[in-house]
């Protein structure tokens, strides 16, 4: 595998920002081919946008799981952007965190790195608030993804930003604006969900996973029953474990070779 941990010049950020990339190249499973062959400029790997979250950043992944050996396993490419803490939202004052997400980084990658352009072969991931970011990303672009995962994530973001502490509130209010907005908005995971199957659309598979002693376990389970309800191919697990990495390395596993599992 290569890790390439670069910095890339956002135009919608508008800044520099930070991208973590394993590009899976030469490595134990192929030792025996030619260096030639291991090179060749017109592979193009299956590609997981792995999302980190709040408080994280591009790294988070790489330091605290397994990714990399994971990924080395299926010859999977991983791009890990940083998100900052954006809930990976356009920003009303701030940062266009969703345009650079869904629309910049996929193109710079693909210039950059040798990624595949398939739907079939693109997937996308995370924790969390990346987790919500993954599902938002995967019901607004499903043409751009054939598979979806969330591993504790931030899915019921009314309920969430509804339910907060005055301080928290105004924080939440920061990103997604008006909060009395937020429902029944592009920023709705349960209004995405029933706008896609309006739309007739074909959705991504999904995953979901969430420890039971985790806090944030009603809101997927209410998530998870809802897409049950509007007819979605969901996956779903859960185990003991609460919001904390011994239980996203456990399950980033998983969810990889839920990945490559059809």
């Amino acid at each position: 595998m290569a890790v390439i941990q670069m910095n890339l010049s956002s135009r919608y950020l508008m800044m520099d920002t930070s991208v973590t990339v394993i590009i899976p190249v030469l490595s134990g499973g192929n030792n025996e081919k030619t260096l030639e062959e291991v090179y060749r400029r017109d592979a193009k790997y299956p590609t997981l946008y792995l999302l980190h979250g709040y408080s994280g950043d591009s790294t988070n992944w790489l330091r605290y799981t397994s990714i990399e050996r994971y990924a080395n396993e299926k010859r999977l490419a991983v791009v890990m952007p940083s998100g900052y803490n954006s809930f990976y939202t356009d920003i009303p004052y701030g940062f266009k965190c969703w345009s650079y997400i869904s629309e910049e980084l996929p193109l710079a990658m693909r210039a950059i790195f040798p990624l595949s352009e398939k739907r079939e072969e693109n997937f996308v991931a995370g924790l969390s608030m990346g987790g919500y970011g993954a599902m938002k990303w995967a019901l607004r672009k499903p043409e751009f993804f054939s598979a979806a995962a969330s591993l504790s994530g931030a899915l019921d973001i009314v309920e969430i930003v509804e339910s907060a502490e005055p301080e928290g509130k105004r924080g939440f209010e920061n990103v997604f604006g008006d909060p009395s907005k937020l429902r029944g908005s592009d920023n709705d995971l349960f209004y995405l969900a029933e706008n896609l199957v309006k739309e007739n659309k074909t959705s991504p598979r999904l995953y979901i996973a969430c420890g039971t002693e985790d806090f944030l376990y009603p809101a997927n389970i209410r998530f998870k029953e809802h897409l049950i309800r509007l007819g979605y191919d969901i996956t779903y697990e859960e185990g003991r474990g609460t919001h904390n990495w011994y239980f996203w390395d456990k399950y980033i596993r998983r969810v990889i070779d839920w990945i490559f599992s059809v």
